[in-house]
């Protein structure tokens, strides 16, 4: 059944105002829990590079649970059962990689609402608390899931406003690397061609009253205060990963330093 964090993202995404986010590409259920209590609103774990599956996103939204944070899947592709699998354990939404036609896009919101907006396919299960809140859930969710699309190549820029048009997608997720080598720069994510790429999407994110949303790396206040300037509001911080290897490395470096190890 959603709860308080659920809706804080609803209402976050539908008023347009920044939520923040992280990256769970460890599929431990203590990195996940970690940063919720650190106050993470959402949280996205990665099943599209790593090998975490629906085990795996319900361990993360149990470790979760009741912790005011979110939880949505980056799932591996647009695909009705892994996104309907996904949702049923407990996810508030999905972020769907590789989204380049209004075609996908519909495959994408129709995995993720029940019928007739849909074809996600009812049961009893976590979401709905085992069926012991049924009814509640299944008159709310079509309005309350999110569905993210990823915009990561040159076609789903083309294509953005067919994309955008399409009714249940909440917003988009620029996938800044594959969007590179999409544009015959790879890994040059902020080459001239890719800036106005990216400007373009925002706009246009604007003209259909959706959400831009943006991944920084080793954030600073200067990356966050240019995100929310150029128009981004569904904004993801680093990952447990990122935060693991930037503290491990600090700590040791301060020992180094204190003991002068070389």
């Amino acid at each position: 059944m959603f709860n308080g964090s659920e809706l804080r993202l609803r209402k976050a995404l539908d008023s347009k105002t920044p939520i923040i986010g992280s990256w769970i590409q460890t599929s431990s259920p203590t990195c996940a829990e970690i940063l919720a209590n650190a106050g993470f609103a959402w949280l996205g774990i990665d099943c599209e590079h790593t090998s975490a599956g629906v085990q795996g996103v319900e361990n993360i939204a149990r470790a979760i649970h009741g912790r005011n944070t979110a939880l949505l899947v980056r799932v591996s592709r647009a695909d009705i059962i892994e996104i309907r699998q996904c949702l049923d354990v407990g996810a508030a939404g999905v972020i769907v990689p590789m989204v380049e036609t209004a075609a996908q896009a519909r495959t994408a919101v129709a995995a993720a609402k029940y019928p007739p907006d849909g074809v996600r396919g009812y049961c009893f299960g976590r979401m709905n608390d085992w069926g012991a809140c049924f009814d509640e859930y299944a008159a709310t969710a079509n309005k309350s899931v999110v569905v993210i699309a990823m915009i990561e190549t040159k076609a789903g820029v083309d294509n953005i406003d067919e994309i955008l048009a399409v009714g249940g997608i909440d917003g988009i997720f620029i996938g800044p690397y594959d969007m590179s080598g999409s544009y015959g720069v790879p890994g040059q994510t902020q080459h001239p061609h890719l800036k106005k790429a990216y400007q373009s999407l925002v706009e246009a994110c604007r003209r259909h009253g959706k959400v831009a949303g943006q991944h920084i790396v080793k954030s600073t206040p200067g990356k966050l205060n240019e995100a929310v300037a150029l128009g981004y509001t569904f904004i993801c911080l680093d990952a447990d990963i990122i935060l693991m290897h930037q503290s491990a490395r600090a700590v040791m470096e301060t020992a180094k330093e204190t003991f002068n190890i070389k």
